[in-house]
């Protein structure tokens, strides 16, 4: 078996499609706006990643929605940028509403921002520390 993506399954198709091409600027491999079946070049290898739910709740503040059973994620698209506060400023100036603002996770060893989709699906932004 050799894994290939995760296919994110959308009611919206031509706003996803606008959203990660035109917002988020990622370059389309396959498909169109109108049709039923597009990919884009993330810029590395296919990656499956597997993360503890309670951990990413303290990260965008949801924990008491999740212990209400209100709101879980389920997955995050999780993407690397070269400088997240740059990739904020620019989105921001597109409109795109984010969760929080850029901040350092130690812990993590990464500086993130979080926002949503037009479907409501997660994504992470991040760059490394520099310090680390």
């Amino acid at each position: 078996m050799k894994f290939d993506n995760i296919r994110l399954l959308v009611n919206d198709f031509d706003r996803s499609y606008s959203f990660y091409s035109e917002t988020l600027g990622l370059k389309a491999t396959w498909g169109k706006p109108g049709e039923n079946y597009a990919s884009f070049d993330v810029g590395s290898s296919s990656a499956l990643a597997l993360f503890r739910a309670e951990l990413m709740n303290v990260a965008i503040s949801t924990q008491e929605n999740a212990r209400a059973g209100t709101l879980q994620d389920k997955m995050a698209i999780v993407i690397e940028v070269d400088d997240v506060d740059d990739t904020y400023a620019k989105l921001k100036s597109k409109g795109v509403l984010f969760l929080n603002e850029p901040k350092d996770m130690q812990v993590w060893g990464i500086r993130v921002v979080h926002l949503r989709d037009p479907e409501n699906n997660l994504i992470e932004l991040f760059s490394g520390l520099k310090n680390v």
